[in-house]
């Protein structure tokens, strides 16, 4: 085999798993299926087979079906180079415009786009730190101890989707954040203890923004309100709100007012039982000061 050839081959592994389409998710099939279309379409018309497509563009003859087919997401690396190839003058690589928006899975698409119309956030963590609070090494740290394994591919997806949601600390007007941490989640090291002082001095950066409130609830508190595990309440600017909690109605997102109601009531608690913002931040600072 060609030093070429091996390069394709090992180039169209490596971008096929965590690329494929969610069956489930209508809106990202229409559109990858119609990238792949007019993909097959240009080059069909400019005369050239799928092997000599595929040799010009670097990677592989399957994979090149696969996106032709609508049964892969295409990378914008890809795009750009099937826009030269075909000479499109941009009007594929123009095509990323519409790829990106459907290449994170449809559930964290939704949450997304749930955090960029919310006027409020509550979350309480007693697991992990928070997403929106974490750094890119101890994303990766968690993704990577995670069984059954993620192969990269998927774990790069991932990555890139959570990352894409720290936008939010970006907004204006800048939304409220709440964030409740259990302290056993500050003092686990995940990815070695370089990434976890990486994470405390994140978690220190991102309390210092006036929009933003982190606190830790001590492992010693004896009546703790959130032994039912994870709650997150978002709320917008109408006066609706959705929530959802692992201990509550099924772990199931809710919007019912008398719903959130209940997770607000647990949340409000739970807050009341942390430290303050203040004794937070001097306990991180004590955590770092200890690595």
């Amino acid at each position: 085999m060609s030093v070429d050839a091996e390069v394709g081959r090992l180039r169209s592994e490596a971008d096929e798993p965590g690329w494929e389409v969610d069956p489930d998710d209508d809106w990202g099939v229409a559109v990858i299926a119609t990238v792949g279309r007019q993909l097959r379409l240009r080059r069909e018309a400019v005369g050239m087979r799928v092997p000599e497509f595929a040799k010009a563009v670097g990677y592989g003859e399957d994979l090149v079906y696969k996106i032709e087919g609508g049964k892969r997401i295409p990378r914008q690396e890809y795009l750009d180079k099937a826009d030269g190839v075909l000479e499109a003058d941009g009007l594929v690589s123009a095509a990323w415009e519409d790829v990106k928006k459907v290449r994170y899975p449809k559930k964290v698409r939704d949450l997304a786009q749930m955090e960029a119309r919310a006027v409020e956030i509550g979350v309480y963590e007693n697991s992990n730190i928070a997403g929106l609070l974490q750094t890119e090494e101890h994303m990766r740290a968690l993704f990577g101890v995670w069984l059954p394994a993620y192969s990269d591919e998927e774990t790069e997806r991932m990555v890139a989707a959570r990352m894409a949601r720290r936008s939010i600390f970006e907004r204006s007007p800048a939304p409220t954040l709440s964030f409740v941490q259990e302290e056993a989640t500050l003092r686990r090291p995940n990815g070695g203890r370089m990434v976890w002082r990486q994470q405390l001095e994140r978690l220190l950066e991102l309390g210092r923004l006036r929009n933003v409130s982190i606190q830790v609830m001590p492992t010693d508190v004896e009546d703790h309100f959130g032994t039912g595990g994870l709650i997150e309440v978002l709320k917008f600017s109408d006066g609706t709100a959705v929530g959802r909690s692992e201990g509550a109605f099924n772990g199931r997102p809710v919007t019912d007012p008398k719903q959130i109601r209940i997770l607000d009531l647990r949340y409000s608690m739970i807050r009341a039982q942390a430290l303050t913002p203040r004794e937070s931040r001097a306990l991180i600072e004590q955590m770092l000061g200890e690595t």
